[in-house]
């Protein structure tokens, strides 16, 4: 074979790659806008970069604050898989699909968008107790965050005359 030959065999496969690429990116996307729209958000903020990561957050419950964390390099890695997790909870999925999400995207992505999965809500337990979670049985001042066991909300004492 010629050099030219071999020119074209690479520009054939290199063509080849990028329809392939451009059919996974067009599958992950159309399952995001799926998933968005599941969650009662706009599908179009899923081709949006920045704004799909705001959605996204809103979706599982957690705070804005995590734009920045998704943003640092070796850092975003941590939260980002974080974000799938809490994604996948939030379609009433376990940590199993969060690792299929993680390894095989190109599937799993598409079974939560276009499958039977429901969106259950936010995952995040900030979400679901509130941030200022007084339900926790370790507070020290019971259910009630003013209640009886507060011990800063005790009523004066009097010496009896």
């Amino acid at each position: 074979m010629e050099n030219s030959d071999y020119s074209a065999v690479g520009a054939g496969f290199g063509a080849g790659m990028f329809v392939v690429w451009l059919i996974i990116i067009v599958l992950i996307y159309g399952s995001l806008w799926k998933i968005f729209e599941k969650a009662g958000k706009p599908g179009w903020a899923a081709i949006i970069p920045i704004y799909n990561l705001i959605i996204l957050l809103e979706i599982v419950g957690k705070p804005m604050i995590w734009i920045l964390w998704l943003l640092i390099p070796c850092v975003n890695i941590v939260f980002a898989i974080w974000l799938m997790n809490l994604l996948s909870k939030s379609f009433g999925k376990s940590e199993g699909y969060t690792v299929g999400m993680i390894i095989l995207p190109i599937v799993f992505y598409p079974m939560l968008g276009f499958g039977s999965a429901r969106y259950l809500g936010p995952s995040a337990a900030e979400a679901n107790n509130g941030f200022n979670n007084f339900n926790n049985p370790n507070n020290p001042f019971g259910n009630n965050p003013f209640g009886a066991n507060d011990p800063f909300n005790k009523p004066p004492t009097t010496p009896d005359a």
